[in-house]
């Protein structure tokens, strides 16, 4: 049965949201938090593993020291407080894919806790999202359930379980309850979440892709009635694993909570599941407090000590952060504020910049990337990294214009056919024979064919009058095949009639 849902500008009318996310980011360490094992996304299931990865009696963890390093660069990354000593501790639970039935994680002493992060928003305003802890644990194997809708449990018949994924180092990044957001909740966590996925590939410590699943987030979201300071019972939607999912999750239970407070019900204290198919979230099961987890230390691991030197040594090598890099970018491209969100909106930034750096102007690369390439992503509902064209394609085709080798309608038509899978921007220009006009004597007839076959327009433009002439230019290029230079055309039209 379809649950009841309050229209979404009613519900933030009446309620006040808070939420919280608990983002999963999966580390690029060359093996596993505690173990040799090597793990890479989409090996053969089950043939990454070692003892202490899948929890046999006897094996002991030792930790990496790299999945350290790398979380104390997101820490500083993101303004908190690096604890001088830090603790792994055994959360215990029982699940398909956890091979100890415990998961080594971090709890009353995390590496990282009390730090924030300011996200820029489409209108340009900035909001703070206050940062409780980022913590260093190992993640779960990967169950996959056969038989059911869209790979869930429901309906399926039987699971299998894949240990690959067993023990690779996560940090994940906790944030206080965000409150104060109003009815732009979903678009606060969306630009936080973006803002995390940049950070962690400018740090290098992680690929950040969602749709592998080495990011992905935990969303929490409770109301309360306006004007009220305590805290509403909270929802947890687990692992959603897209910008538009985490979005939707949100808009979904601000809307589902609001109707069942709306007519005096309680909300349950429950993980949920978001469905892509459906866009809504389905209950799980009761959510457990953490003293439910029988939080111990690990008796195999002793405590981390961070020195504050070693936290300034890593702190040396920080590269310039996504912000200040857009600043940069921004003021070095001459572009307003508009034009960078627009940019930054559509996730093609360092596309823009990798295009820039292999020769093109950042207005030809913007140009490109923001339009006719946009487009085709959309119309194939795929991300702009997933076509098949690349940044040094795009400066190539810009490089062609700039040479007055192709107008801006071959230069078109080049871009369809890379897309399209035929080739670099050169060879598809050679398979298609696309070229300007050069040849002076080629162009010349064919203006004069145009101004015969059109002589009240080549009256007007005798007279003065240039309004007409796009007539002649489209005359031009339909007897060329739209292989003529229009700003060539144009010239030599000024040039007939003056003489």
């Amino acid at each position: 049965m379809a649950e009841k849902l309050m229209k979404y500008s009613d519900a933030v009318k009446e309620f006040d949201p808070v939420f919280g996310l608990e983002t999963h980011v999966e580390l690029c360490t060359q093996t596993k938090l505690f173990c040799p094992a090597h793990e890479e996304f989409g090996a053969e299931p089950n043939t990454e593993l070692t003892p202490v990865s899948l929890g046999l009696p006897g094996s002991l963890p030792v930790v990496n020291k790299t999945a350290v390093d790398f979380a104390i660069k997101l820490g500083l990354a993101l303004h908190c407080q690096i604890n001088e000593w830090s603790q792994f501790a055994r959360k215990n639970y029982f699940y398909p894919d956890m091979p100890r039935d415990y998961q080594i994680s971090q709890f009353d002493k995390p590496t990282n806790g009390n730090g924030y992060l300011d996200v820029e928003l489409e209108d340009g305003s900035t909001f703070r999202v206050p940062i409780e802890r980022a913590h260093i644990e190992d993640d779960a194997g990967k169950n996959t359930h056969v038989g059911g809708a869209d790979g869930r449990i429901e309906g399926a018949d039987h699971s299998l379980v894949d240990y690959n994924r067993a023990g690779v180092p996560l940090i994940e990044i906790v944030t206080k309850p965000v409150e104060g957001a109003g009815e732009r909740v979903p678009e606060i966590a969306d630009a936080y979440m973006r803002a995390i996925r940049d950070i962690v590939r400018t740090l290098g410590i992680s690929h950040g892709r969602m749709e592998q699943g080495n990011m992905r987030a935990d969303v929490n979201i409770s109301l309360r009635r306006k004007g009220e300071t305590k805290l509403g019972t909270r929802s947890e939607t687990k692992n959603v694993n897209t910008f538009r999912g985490i979005k939707k999750t949100l808009q979904y239970e601000i809307r589902r909570q609001a109707a069942i407070l709306d007519e005096g019900g309680e909300v349950l204290q429950e993980t949920r599941h978001w469905d892509e198919a459906s866009q809504t979230t389905a209950g799980g099961r009761v959510k457990s407090d953490a003293n439910d987890y029988r939080y111990f230390p690990d008796p195999d691991l002793v405590m981390l000590h961070i020195t504050q030197e070693h936290i300034d040594e890593i702190a040396k090598t920080m590269p310039e952060m996504p912000r200040e890099h857009r600043a940069r970018l921004q003021k070095e491209w001459n572009l307003s504020d508009l034009e960078m969100r627009d940019i930054i909106n559509a996730d093609a930034l360092d596309l823009v910049e990798e295009t820039v750096k292999d020769g093109a102007t950042a207005a030809g690369a913007r140009k490109w990337w923001l339009g006719e390439i946009s487009r085709v992503a959309n119309e194939r509902s795929l991300s702009l990294e997933e076509l098949p064209i690349t940044p040094a394609d795009v400066a190539e085709v810009e490089k062609l214009v700039a040479d007055g080798k192709l107008n801006d309608k071959l230069a078109k038509q080049t871009v369809t056919g890379v897309l399209a899978g035929e080739g670099t921007p050169d060879e598809v220009v050679k398979k298609h024979g696309y070229q300007v006009v050069s040849d002076d004597g080629a162009l010349d007839k064919a203006v004069d064919e145009a101004l015969a076959a059109n002589p009240d327009v080549a009256e007007k433009l005798k007279s003065g009058n240039m309004k007409p002439m796009g007539a002649i230019i489209g005359a031009v290029m339909r007897a060329t095949h739209g292989q003529a230079d229009a700003k060539a055309v144009s010239a030599l039209v000024i040039k007939k009639m003056k003489g």
